[in-house]
């Protein structure tokens, strides 16, 4: 008796192409972050570029970066204790009778500074409203408060950015002192051995002198300010909560619009790019959680709302890997008709090259799906002639043509085998004879087919 072969245990075609697709389930819609910035965040930045922009009005904006409700009873709270503060300043100034040099009223700032607000160093946090309440400072915070205070008292007072920190720099007439904001004794710091003795172990960060110019960067008022918002980018991203994140940079970019870009850099980056990467970063995060459609509709927002993105070839290259991860989808789901309408209906930046390469996915993964599937002869001759289409209109290379078509004649093989030993074994020997000439009239070479013929000689002959 001749045994059959297994058609459906044939090593199955595997796909020729592959983009990569993340298999999350779709999540429903969800409410994009807004591309409308705080109109407050306008209102602060006129007030920065007017000559009469007052320590108040740094205050105010310093509160709105912190928590962007510069309206609400907490802000309004949280300014009458600087206007306290500022009021014991000028009340000691007042009964020292002008004893005290503008040197030493700047030393006397900060110290009041760590006696009154400053309680505990803590990296991250780099909010006002945050250091009022509870103590809490980090390098930004700290010098924001100082030039509140400072200015408060009337003296020129200006930030600093280095590499990876913020300080203050006072000034008085054609000389000034450098204040790192984070230690009582920060006061031109670089003459202070108790300083010294204190500063990295509390900060970690090394005192940077005025003679490194490079390392070192002034900004203004609202620039130090900015630096609030942008601590908070970082702490939003390090969470996982990319739409706060966008919000937090629209509204750094819209404070410090029109501003004279100064030497960037880590810690001082620029704001439109910095809003840029954000936007992309939230869409990035629908892509990696497999919300391609949402992705998309992010896509659309941001570029009828915000012009920015769209300049960015980073956006370009993330709206095609959105739509290459959603027509993989489509045809891993069997859902080839629907990647096609996807693809035609999707209004999109994609080149006509990844165009073709997706048009190309989509038809190899069809073919490779019903290769894989073939049950009857009908189906095995249809596709044959699907693949020799595809061929002939240049949608699949030779070598793809061959291997599918290989895979495809693998099976008609195995079915010719299988129906001449099912006549075979019933002694049908002319219905048998009949299938193999059939068979090696199409694959002439076939020795399984060969060796089926030799049986058949060898069994039929002795009964003929």
């Amino acid at each position: 008796m001749l045994e059959s072969m297994n058609t459906g245990k044939a090593a199955r075609v595997v796909l020729g192409l592959f983009f990569p697709v993340f298999l999350a389930a779709q999540n429903s819609p969800v409410s994009f972050p807004s591309l409308r910035p705080d109109p407050l965040g306008a209102e602060f930045a006129g007030r920065g570029k007017s000559g009469d922009y007052s320590w108040e009005d740094l205050a105010e904006t310093a509160l709105w970066a912190s928590a962007f409700a510069a309206d609400s009873q907490d802000s309004l709270n949280y300014l009458r204790i600087l206007r306290l503060a500022a009021a014991e300043l000028t009340a000691e100034f007042h009964r020292d009778n002008g004893k005290m040099s503008p040197q030493d009223r700047g030393d006397y700032i900060l110290s009041y500074m760590h006696r009154k607000f400053l309680r505990s160093y803590s990296a991250m946090q780099t909010r006002l409203d945050t250091l009022l309440s509870g103590g809490r400072y980090n390098c930004v915070s700290s010098a924001v408060l100082y030039l509140i205070l400072a200015q408060s008292q009337g003296f020129e007072v200006r930030g600093v950015a280095a590499r990876d920190h913020a300080f203050a720099s006072f000034h008085w007439g054609d000389e000034s002192w450098d204040v790192e904001t984070t230690n009582p004794y920060g006061f031109d710091p670089g003459s202070r051995r108790e300083f010294h003795d204190q500063f990295g172990k509390a900060t970690g960060f090394a005192y940077i002198p005025a003679r490194n110019y490079r390392d070192r960067t002034g900004i203004s008022p609202l620039e130090l300010v900015s630096l609030i918002i942008h601590n908070r980018i970082a702490e939003a991203e390090s969470r996982g909560r990319y739409a706060d994140a966008v919000s937090l940079a629209l509204n750094r970019a819209v404070l410090l619009e029109g501003r004279k870009d100064p030497a960037l850099s880590n810690f001082f980056t620029d704001p439109r790019q910095d809003l840029n990467d954000r936007i992309l970063n939230y869409g990035a995060s629908l892509l990696n959680s497999g919300r391609e459609e949402e992705g998309l509709a992010w896509a659309a927002y941001a570029e009828h709302t915000y012009t920015g993105a769209e300049t960015d070839k980073r956006w370009r290259e993330y709206i095609s890997a959105l739509i290459s991860n959603r027509v993989t989808k489509f045809c891993r789901a069997g859902h080839f008709d629907q990647a096609r309408a996807f693809l035609t209906e999707t209004e999109s930046p994609q080149d006509d090259g990844l165009r073709r390469r997706l048009e190309i996915l989509v038809t190899d993964a069809e073919l490779t799906t019903l290769a894989n599937a073939v049950k009857q002869d009908g189906e095995a001759a249809a596709l044959l002639r699907r693949i020799d289409a595809a061929e002939s209109a240049g949608i699949l290379s030779s070598s793809r043509v061959r291997e599918l078509r290989d895979h495809v004649n693998r099976w008609r093989l195995a079915n010719f085998h299988n129906r001449f030993a099912a006549a075979f074994n019933k002694r049908d020997y002319p219905l048998a004879r009949q299938i193999l000439e059939e068979a090696l009239g199409e694959f002439p070479g076939s020795r399984q087919l060969l060796n089926d013929q030799n049986t058949l000689e060898r069994v039929a002959g002795r009964r003929e």
